[in-house]
């Protein structure tokens, strides 16, 4: 499902969208990345296409920085969007920005923090859930995926942090700023198979409200969680080094690349940065649960 622009904007999509069709002659494929990178750009500013200046581009490039994605991914989106704004300007269309002021972002040598996702979904399937600890494993691991949790923010959780009627989840995050945050319903089903059936085998005698705890019934440290996802990639088979980060930015990039809303996004990750937190002031929570269950892998 594609964002919606305004009808000024989609009309300049559209003929961009005929130009490289037509006169450039672009593979199908390579066409609707274009499109979903203008796309992704034009639902994020509230201005016409052509009322962007220089700044407004920089600062979203640092919306993308600040969420994760790897410089490729932005040095591509960069050349979209660089494609677009030459195209108008040759049908004679004045701009408020300067192309050639806009900062180049190089391509990475390495393997990017993130997994693809067919990479995600074959690392989450492949790990085995036949014991209390397997389930906690299981659900913790879907629970970071389908909510973009940092881990600090994932062992911090209490058993009264999920909502069960709204599937979703509280979040605390840094300067103990709280967030709401949808879950995915294949995730929440995990979830809920922990908490009835590995839970109380691994809390025995204590008494903690802590979600996700160790063999000893206690909250689960920071290394305790990256030794356990290190342990699990290793036997899933998965190559890339995988810690609590590439989920992160995996869930992020797997949204934005599927077409979801940045600013959506943004909010989902606790990402609200001082030229951003205004315009999460009228968001409606039903609209950031239909973006993350539309856009979302699990969802």
């Amino acid at each position: 499902m594609p964002v919606d622009l305004t009808e000024h904007n989609q009309a300049l999509v559209n003929n961009f969208q005929y130009y490289l069709k037509v006169e450039k002659g672009l593979s199908r494929n390579t066409l609707q990345g274009y499109l979903l990178d203008l796309r992704n750009l034009l639902s994020y500013q509230d201005n016409s296409a052509e009322e962007l200046t220089t700044q407004d581009l920089i600062n979203y490039f640092i919306s993308l920085q600040e969420i994760g994605l790897s410089a490729s991914t932005i040095a591509r989106k960069r050349s979209s969007i660089s494609t677009f704004y030459k195209f108008l300007q040759e049908e004679g269309i004045t701009l408020a920005l300067h192309l050639d002021s806009l900062p180049a972002f190089k391509y990475s040598p390495k393997i990017p923090d993130v997994l693809s996702v067919d990479e995600m979904l074959c690392f989450l399937d492949r790990i085995p859930s036949d014991n209390a600890l397997g389930m906690r494993n299981k659900a913790m691991v879907e629970l970071m995926y389908a909510s973009g949790l940092r881990i600090s923010e994932m062992i911090g959780l209490s058993i009264h942090d999920i909502n069960w009627s709204e599937r979703v989840v509280r979040i605390t995050g840094k300067g103990s700023k709280q967030r709401v945050v949808p879950v995915a319903d294949k995730s929440m089903s995990f979830l809920l198979r922990y908490l009835e059936l590995s839970r109380p085998a691994l809390k025995k005698e204590t008494q903690t409200d802590v979600l996700f705890l160790n063999r000893a019934g206690r909250k689960l440290s920071r290394m305790g969680v990256w030794k356990i996802l290190n342990k699990l990639a290793l036997d899933a088979g998965i190559k890339k080094h995988i810690s609590p980060h590439t989920i992160r930015h995996s869930f992020a990039t797997h949204l934005l690349e599927a077409g979801a809303n940045l600013r959506i996004v943004q909010l989902l990750l606790g990402h609200a940065s001082i030229n951003t937190t205004q315009i999460y002031t009228n968001i409606d929570k039903n609209y950031i649960i239909k973006e993350h269950k539309l856009y979302h892998p699990r969802g």
